[in-house]
């Protein structure tokens, strides 16, 4: 018998509370998606490994993550993410708010990342059908 599809998980890297309040809820209520946050990159590391995240959700300016005591940034620890073959497989989408033309495109193809959102979210239908559609991606 088929049992009910699992709950998918995304992981919040993201340093802002307010930022992870918002986006849990919206991932939530319009995904019907777990939520789990962090801005430990160790723990990033950790939980993506574990194959406890279906899709991550990384804030490009982490100011307080260490990964392996030192300082790294979203961009960073998606290439860790991209470049083990572990955890390669996983999406993630970068969130930032710098959104200036260019800036995007460097930094979508220097970190590997599946997708890309700016920060303030205006249209959250739009964001949560960009996650969804990743989610289903990486399950084909």
């Amino acid at each position: 018998t088929e049992s009910e599809p699992m709950t998918k998980t995304v992981l919040l890297v993201e340093d802002d509370l307010g930022n992870v309040r918002v986006f849990s809820r919206y991932l939530s209520k319009l995904g019907g998606l777990a939520v789990t946050h962090t801005e430990d990159a160790d723990e990033v590391v950790e939980i993506v490994k574990a194959g406890q995240a279906d899709l991550v959700l990384m804030d490009v300016s982490l100011s307080h993550s260490l990964y392996q005591g030192r300082a790294v940034d979203g961009i960073r620890l998606t290439q860790l993410l991209k470049s083990d073959p572990s955890t390669a497989s996983v999406p993630i989408i970068l969130v930032t708010a710098h959104a200036m033309i260019g800036d995007r495109e460097n930094s979508l193809q220097q970190s590997g990342a599946d997708g890309y959102i700016s920060k303030p979210v205006v249209d959250y239908r739009a964001f949560i059908d960009q996650v969804m559609a990743l989610l289903q991606k990486s399950e084909e």
